[in-house]
């Protein structure tokens, strides 16, 4: 059996190495070099060539190197291929330490105090202990609830959305359209962990941001398409938001003058809050492969038309 990985040279020549250690029955390729195009059983990537289904006529399974599979054209894929998102513990530990270095930063005031030392100004701010400050993740699963255990260590109120509800100790849960209001009513900081879908694009919006309470900060680590951006400058030009932490963008790499990556109130990051490792990545996908070869459901699966 033969997979492809098309991803950046580096990691392929990472990915290669593993396998030629631990698997050598399996046939890996690196893009562009594709050999027989007929060979190709699996491919794993960030974002797979155009007409992948004519291109790889035998493709069996699509594995994404992200958590997410957004960024794939599904429509264009044949029914028979599964899409396997990845779930690299690499990937959890790397959000988990951005969500807690947002959060913490703006718990303390960090843009506040940056801006003053640009200013000149030597000024100390009230300080609110973390059991005073609410923080609230909208997207309760894998990466969503990692973050939350972490932030419980530090006493902050805490709470999160879903789409359907879940039970987790020491978090005040809300779901679905019905319980966003309430949800957010109580956010002081509000970080996006949700997946893409039609239902969760353009989710951070005036509207939302107006559901907030004056003052509040939010944290994207979802997806570029989840933020409405002129609405986030309104919220923050008005008052009604204090700062935005912003991960991920609509169209990336932004142009230099582009609104976000000037404003006073924004830190922008170039998408770097976690990143597919392959010495951690290795395994879950090789457990992966040796699940579908014996029929064994794979840890990942993307269901059809939900996105995740």
């Amino acid at each position: 059996m033969t997979l492809l990985f098309k991803v950046d040279p580096d990691r392929g020549r990472a990915w290669k190495a593993l396998f030629a250690e631990h698997a050598p029955d399996i046939e890996v390729r690196l893009w562009p070099e594709v050999g027989e195009p007929t060979d190709i059983r699996y491919l794993a990537t960030w974002q797979p060539p155009e007409g992948i289904a004519e291109r790889f006529p035998n493709l069996e399974v699509l594995f994404a190197t992200s958590a997410g599979v957004d960024q794939f054209d599904t429509t264009a894929l044949p029914s028979s291929v599964q899409i396997v998102r990845m779930l690299d513990p690499g990937i959890v530990e790397g959000i988990v330490e951005y969500a807690t270095m947002a959060v913490l930063a703006l718990h303390r005031d960090l843009p506040r105090y940056l801006q003053q030392q640009r200013e000149g100004r030597w000024q100390v701010q009230q300080n609110v202990p973390a059991r005073q400050r609410s923080v609230g993740v909208m997207g309760l699963g894998n990466l969503g609830q990692a973050v939350l255990r972490r932030l419980q260590g530090f006493g902050f109120a805490l709470r999160g959305w879903s789409r359907t509800l879940k039970q987790l100790e020491g978090v005040a849960c809300h779901a679905g359209d019905a319980g966003l209001a309430d949800f957010l009513d109580g956010c002081e900081i509000l970080i996006c962990l949700l997946p893409l879908t039609p239902h969760t694009t353009a989710i951070l919006d005036a509207d939302l941001f107006a559901a907030l309470p004056r003052g509040a900060s939010i944290i994207n680590l979802g997806r570029g398409a989840h933020l409405v951006e002129e609405d986030l400058i309104q919220a923050l030009d008005s008052g009604h938001l204090r700062q935005a932490i912003v991960d991920v963008l609509v169209h990336e790499p932004p142009q230099a003058e582009h609104k976000l990556m000037r404003h006073p109130n924004v830190w922008v990051t170039p998408h770097i809050g976690a990143v597919t490792q392959p010495e951690s990545a290795f395994w879950v996908l090789l457990d992966n492969l040796r699940n579908y070869q014996h029929g064994q459901p794979m840890l990942g699966e993307v269901a059809p038309g939900r996105g995740y």
